[in-house]
């Protein structure tokens, strides 16, 4: 029973922003820190700030001989079953965090030497150091840390899809980054087999983290030290027939041992080894999991897009299926554009609720379109606006998009309507909304949609976007 089930929101996983998990178990899919780093979103911005604030803390508290107070933090870090992510078999459990594991946790940080001497900075560069800290750990803290986020998170998308919230639930616990303590409230909340649901974000989610010990041990830390011994012609260093030296790790692994004490006591001796890890990968992150691995995670199907395509183009067009038309224009952008475009806001609400956007995409694009876009103009958002008519767009149609627009906000849209009698002449128009500096507005019709769509099913990356590419390249001119 998935929350599409739960609540015959009659959608598919590619088309929902977040993980349609099996309420009734767990979904193998864990929260990722670094995966929140990569957003440049606000709302990952504010969960990296919570996640580093309670880690750097508690850290902090160790580190002053303020164990108790530690400890006590860590114990409130258990059982999120709400998310239904993890590792546990039937019913969710949360097995990875409880009070046992907890003071476990904290006996590892208060008697490492990485906690001590300061090396250990970030949740993530626990699972390097640390025994007994892997990806569910990390998962279930980061979790806990960033509810008050994912709350909000979830109360927008039960707002869109209509999911029944009961009005005062327990929230659990909630940090609060400024005076470092846990507080709890009572919010809106779905509930689902007798406890409270949180939503996630499929941008956020991992099959693995991207910090791996073994990783970092033999291709960082031993390559570090072969090179060592190799400058010191050391008594590791062993001469080929061809007169090639060599260090293997074999050698490299005898003396100087292995496993995650190995790793902090070489780490303390070559911290700049460290940085370089860290450097690669915040410059190469994994990227978001596209919709063929979560439906394979998950057992369920790869996007029919025939389908999500003919959703939209059955549309009768007119105002009295205007609803209609947007919400299969939002749930084919989500599988279209996704991961690039992610955090769906319909009917999204600026100036104080005066005016409103048909739906705002958080840019997240890390490759193609819409990171160049975000490169080189504003475009934190992406805004659409869906006209359900086939009469061509004019300029007050163009005026109201633009007036939305904001150096803060983006200043790229796309608008979104059924056909043109002149495409070229709306083109035209939007490139006089360009020179006069008033923002950068792109068309796509029903037959746009289409080519896009065949694009998608030939090309699963979805790397290049043309017919945006080409568009965009027009209206600069």
């Amino acid at each position: 029973m998935r929350v599409s089930q739960l609540y015959d929101l009659n959608r598919s996983q590619p088309t929902l922003d977040f993980v349609d998990v099996n309420v009734e178990g767990d979904t193998r899919l864990f929260i990722s820190p670094t995966a929140l780093e990569s957003l440049s979103s606000e709302w990952g911005d504010e969960c990296v700030h919570l996640v580093q604030n309670f880690f750097r803390h508690v850290l902090d508290l160790i580190r002053t001989g303020r164990n108790p107070e530690a400890e006590a933090l860590l114990r409130v870090l258990r059982e999120p079953n709400e998310t239904h992510l993890g590792l546990s078999k039937g019913i969710s459990r949360g097995r990875a965090l409880g009070n046992t594991s907890a003071h476990s946790v904290w006996d590892a940080l208060s008697r490492s030497r990485a906690s001590i001497t300061g090396l250990l900075e970030d949740l993530e560069d626990a699972v390097l150091m640390i025994d007994g800290i892997s990806i569910d750990i990390v998962s279930d803290m980061t979790t806990n840390i960033i509810r008050e986020p994912l709350i909000r998170y979830t109360q927008q998308m039960c707002r869109w899809h209509q999911i029944p919230m009961e009005e005062a639930v327990n929230s659990g616990p909630l940090w609060n980054p400024v005076n470092h303590t846990w507080i709890s409230r009572l919010e809106p909340l779905p509930t689902a087999e007798g406890g409270r649901l949180l939503l996630i974000p499929k941008a956020i989610v991992r099959q693995h983290l991207d910090y791996d010990p073994d990783e970092y041990y033999r291709n960082y830390i031993l390559e570090h030290l072969r090179e060592a011994e190799l400058n010191t012609n050391s008594g590791l260093v062993q001469l080929l027939k061809n007169g090639k030296r060599r260090v293997t790790k074999k050698s490299l692994e005898e003396k100087y041992g292995t496993g995650k004490g190995a790793i902090v006591t070489q780490t303390i001796a070559h911290p700049d080894v460290l940085v370089r890890y860290k450097r690669a990968k915040r410059l190469t992150p994994q990227a978001a999991l596209p919709h063929e691995e979560i439906a394979s995670v998950e057992d369920t199907l790869d996007p029919d897009w025939d389908q999500l395509l003919s959703a939209v183009t059955s549309v009768q067009p007119g105002n009295d299926q205007a609803h209609e038309y947007e919400s299969a224009i939002e749930a084919l952008m989500n599988a279209l554009f996704y991961p690039s475009l992610a955090y769906p806001s319909p009917q999204h609400e600026i100036h104080d609720g005066r005016k409103r956007i048909d739906i705002a995409y958080t840019n997240i694009a890390k490759s193609g379109f819409f990171s160049w876009v975000g490169s080189n103009y504003p475009a934190a958002h992406i805004f659409v606006e869906c006209k359900n008519y086939t009469r061509d767009i004019a300029n007050p149609e163009l005026d109201q998009m633009a007036g939305r627009f904001s150096p803060s906000r983006g200043r790229v849209g796309l608008i979104i309507c059924r056909g043109f009698e002149n495409k070229q002449a709306f083109l035209e128009r939007c490139r006089d909304t360009v020179h006069d500096d008033r923002g950068f507005i792109l068309p796509i019709d029903d037959a746009d949609l289409s080519i896009l769509v065949q694009l998608r099913k030939t090309d699963p990356l979805f790397s290049r976007l043309q017919l945006l590419e080409d568009s965009f390249r027009f209206i600069l001119t």
